[in-house]
């Protein structure tokens, strides 16, 4: 069966592929391999840079040429290279022999024995992984995480006058503001932004061990820690030393962990809405020609705020699986990592599915301040936390128990109730008039 959109396993890369799409040039079998080749290349032209003796006379004049091997990298070209991972039967060992296929095509076999010299693959594998990470976070994640970010701050201040009860433990308590609600998920979100910025993309890049034995025992001359440190990170990467055969993943773990975390903000917004949405304080805009179900014609469901929590879900179970077992490992290695490693950008594609459903339902949303406004005045019991508090400055004897009596007779307590009540107070009128201005629309604090 051809692979199509409708073919496919995943509905990552099958109902959302257009939405994943972008992600491919980072995540697919062809975006790994041609990290990989991009490594590769780059650690020959640092050889070179050192440079070693053996290299010295390599014409500097064609390090652009060679990266030009990763950067006109094409799908065939993949494809070449898994033509030779059926002989060798093994992944990296096909890349290097490629780029060795390619260094004779430029007549510059000379110096081929220098590809991948003093390595194993991990040093690869765990500098392209981080790398192909790093610069989808940076080039897709990211900017989506802000547009939503964006939209959240526009309605923030849009909707900052504008009072709302609150509802704790969803019953009515002491009123608040629309804008102030949405503010709250803007400072959560860049608290975790902030957090994110302070963590460094790790790579392991060592040798078969991670104590660079081939490198020292062929030139020992040479400084080849420091040769480490700054090869990794010219590709902006951080290097992880001392290791084992492999990265520990411990910093992958923290951007794992962090990215998590603001999935989960991102469910919570998304509950949040859903349940304002069922309260009427929000309508949405409806689309000509869409269907809400397909049994009662006069549906509107939020379901883009259903989608995004699934997916957030999907991509957060994801990210706690990489993050907690990804740091482990037998010994110096094993290779249970190796088939992990492979799902990254797995939550990364359920998570920037949810961030444009989370676009496309935050703009349908029509604030109903005419709901809104109709729930506040049901419920004038909530100023009784701010009178009993008035008397408590007062010194008015059991304020708290009065309203409490007050409020909890089991009848309708309305504006009539509560101005009847302030004219019995044992208080002097101007505190009267100052209790009379208590209203659920202005009792909203800062």
């Amino acid at each position: 069966m051809e692979l199509t959109s409708l073919t496919a396993v995943s509905p990552v890369d099958g109902r959302y592929g257009r939405q994943t799409g972008p992600l491919r040039e980072y995540f697919s079998e062809y975006a790994l391999i041609r990290y990989r080749v991009r490594v590769e290349i780059e650690y020959f032209i640092a050889l070179c840079e050192l440079p070693l003796p053996q290299l010295e006379d390599f014409d500097r004049n064609r390090f652009e040429e060679l990266r030009d091997i990763y950067r006109n990298f094409t799908v065939g070209d993949a494809a070449a290279v898994k033509e030779i991972e059926k002989v060798t039967n093994h992944d990296v060992k096909a890349v290097e022999y490629f780029i060795k296929d390619r260094f004779k095509a430029m007549d510059i076999m000379k110096w081929g024995e220098f590809v991948h010299f003093g390595l194993t693959s991990q040093d690869i594998n765990n500098t392209s992984v981080p790398l192909s990470m790093k610069e989808a976070l940076e080039g897709a994640y990211l900017p989506l995480l802000h547009e939503v970010l964006d939209i959240l701050k526009n309605m923030a201040e849009e909707w900052k006058d504008i009072p709302m009860l609150a509802k704790t433990h969803g019953q009515p308590a002491s009123p608040t503001r629309v804008g102030k609600e949405f503010k709250v998920y803007v400072v959560r979100l860049e608290e975790q932004l902030r957090q994110f910025s302070l963590l460094t993309y790790p790579a392991k890049f060592g040798g078969a061990t991670g104590n660079m034995n081939a490198h020292k025992v062929a030139f020992p001359q040479y400084d080849w820690i420091s040769f480490g440190n700054s090869f990794v990170a010219s590709l902006g990467l951080k290097r992880s030393f001392p290791t084992t055969q492999i990265e520990h993943y411990d910093n992958l773990a923290a951007i794992f962990d962090c990215l998590r975390r603001i999935n989960t903000i991102l469910i919570d917004l998304s509950r949040d809405i859903w349940t304002y949405i069922s309260m009427e304080y929000f309508k949405q805009k409806v689309k000509a020609g869409e269907v809400g179900s397909s049994a009662m014609p006069h549906k509107v469901n939020p379901i883009d705020f259903e989608n995004a929590e699934g997916n957030l879900g999907m991509a957060d179970a994801i990210y706690t699986h990489l993050s907690m077992k990804l740091p482990i490992s037998r010994l110096q290695r094993d290779l249970t990592d190796s088939t992990v490693l492979r799902n990254v950008g797995v939550p990364i594609a359920h998570s920037m599915i949810a961030l444009n459903s989370l676009k496309k339902g935050l703009g349908k949303l029509i604030l109903n301040e005419h709901a809104i406004a109709d729930d506040l005045d049901r419920n004038w019991a909530v100023v009784a936390e701010a009178i009993q508090t008035i008397l408590r400055r007062e010194n008015y004897p059991n304020p708290y128990e009065t309203l409490k009596a007050l409020t909890r007779t089991g009848s309708a307590i309305n504006h009539e109730v509560i101005a009847d009540f302030i004219e019995t107070l044992d208080v002097s009128e101007s505190v009267k008039e100052e209790l009379r201005q208590i209203t659920p629309s202005s009792y909203t604090g800062f």
